[in-house]
């Protein structure tokens, strides 16, 4: 930013160098020519002189026939005159020749005014992008570089008006986004690490029960085959007791370990298929991936159409990941009151038998192969697509591997 202004004082700098070479080059130009002018009026003047016109009313009349001369008198050296003059000879006498390089002085004038207005409209336009670009860019470089250290606690100063009014929101809302999630997650780390220690101490109680009646056992304390029987299912119980406690405690693990908010509204098909078809018509054209979306009717459906891209894009980068690159088609079509997305590319080399499986948290599939992943991208649009009221599910079909989304229709 601040190499920008220095830019701009340079241009500045280098308009008032501009002005002054031609202001002085038109002044000087300006007067050799207007005092050429004054030479030859004069020489008329006097031509006219020596013809015996030499009364003051003769003289204030030849003065008046010309466009330098101001005016024309007998040479008094006591006479102080402002002006410019020069003196010359006729018939025996000395004239003093009053004269004025006017079109010079008005050239000038407008020279000048010329350059201060655009001066003063350079000036103008440098402070108008200094205070609506350079500054709010750098207040959005120093919120990034804020961000980037962890600190999402710090605002944007929003701009009433300018280029980057809608840019500096976005931005804002970012952080707060990224703010209100960090929360949550803290808030939500807290509450599991709590049940888990809650937990932990009420699975001792059990545990040392087992302790007792397996030493009670091993050391045969119990004589008779009641007692025996009593402690086995006192064995079981607890044993039972503690399978709930471990299972409560995977649930604390798995439920909500991702933040998965949906807001679901209206939103027409095409919101959703825009962004998608920008997105992968350009990726895919780098790839050399034939990537098809087929006509579909526009209609409103029920979603969050943000987690819907989301899900979109999940899709397409499986599709590319697991797929051959020969081909990848979207489709949209409708069954009753639904709208079904459906993700198609060829090459699929998954077993049958792990349809249903795909779908779950951190399963990756017989045809993962060196893909880098987690297993968690479809887990993550079911459960998208079930804050929705939606469905997702997968099929095969002649090689091909198939995603569909099942919406429901406003």
């Amino acid at each position: 930013m601040n190499k920008l202004r220095r830019v701009a004082l340079l241009v500045l700098f280098l308009e008032l160098a501009i002005f002054m070479f031609s202001y002085v080059s038109l002044m000087y130009q300006g007067g050799r020519k207007d005092r050429g002018m004054v030479r030859v009026e004069i020489k008329r003047a006097k031509d006219q002189i020596r013809q015996g016109k030499t009364t003051d009313e003769d003289l204030r009349a030849i003065a008046e026939e010309y466009a330098l001369i101001r005016d024309i008198r007998l040479y008094d050296p006591e006479y102080v005159d402002n002006r410019e003059y020069r003196v010359e000879e006729v018939g025996g006498s000395l004239y003093q020749f009053d004269y004025e390089t006017k079109s010079t002085g008005e050239a000038g004038s407008l020279l000048l005014f010329s350059f201060f207005a655009l001066f003063l409209m350079t000036l103008g336009a440098f402070f108008y992008v200094d205070k609506r670009i350079l500054r709010p860019a750098e207040n959005m470089t120093e919120l990034t570089r804020e961000l980037a250290k962890g600190n999402l606690s710090r605002p944007l100063l929003q701009e009433k008006s300018g280029y980057l009014k809608s840019f500096l929101w976005s931005v804002d809302m970012l952080r707060e986004t990224l703010e209100d999630n960090r929360r949550r997650e803290m808030a939500l780390e807290k509450e599991k690490r709590s049940l888990v220690l809650s937990l932990a101490h009420d699975i001792k109680t059990p545990l040392s029960a087992l302790d007792l009646y397996t030493k009670a056992l091993s050391d045969n304390l119990y004589e008779d085959e009641e007692k025996k029987n009593a402690a086995l299912l006192g064995i079981a119980k607890n044993k039972e007791e503690i399978r709930s406690y471990v299972d409560r405690i995977t649930a604390a693990s798995r439920e909500d370990f991702l933040n998965l908010e949906v807001r679901a509204q209206e939103a027409y098909i095409s919101s959703v298929m825009d962004p998608v078809r920008k997105y992968y018509r350009d990726k895919l054209q780098l790839l050399s991936i034939p990537f098809t979306i087929l006509p579909y009717e526009d209609a409103l459906i029920r979603c969050d159409r943000d987690r819907l891209v989301e899900v979109l894009q999940n899709c397409m980068e499986n599709a590319v990941k697991y797929g051959d690159g020969r081909e990848i088609t979207v489709s949209i079509r409708q069954e009753e009151e639904c709208k079904l997305f459906t993700v198609k590319n060829t090459g699929c080399t998954l077993r049958e038998d792990e349809l249903d499986a795909v779908f779950d948290s951190f399963y990756r599939g017989s045809n993962a192969g060196n893909q880098p992943g987690s297993g968690l991208g479809l887990y993550i649009c079911r459960q998208l697509l079930h804050k929705m009221d939606g469905e997702i599910y997968a099929e095969m079909e002649d090689g091909c591997f198939l995603v569909t989304l099942v919406l429901r229709k406003v």
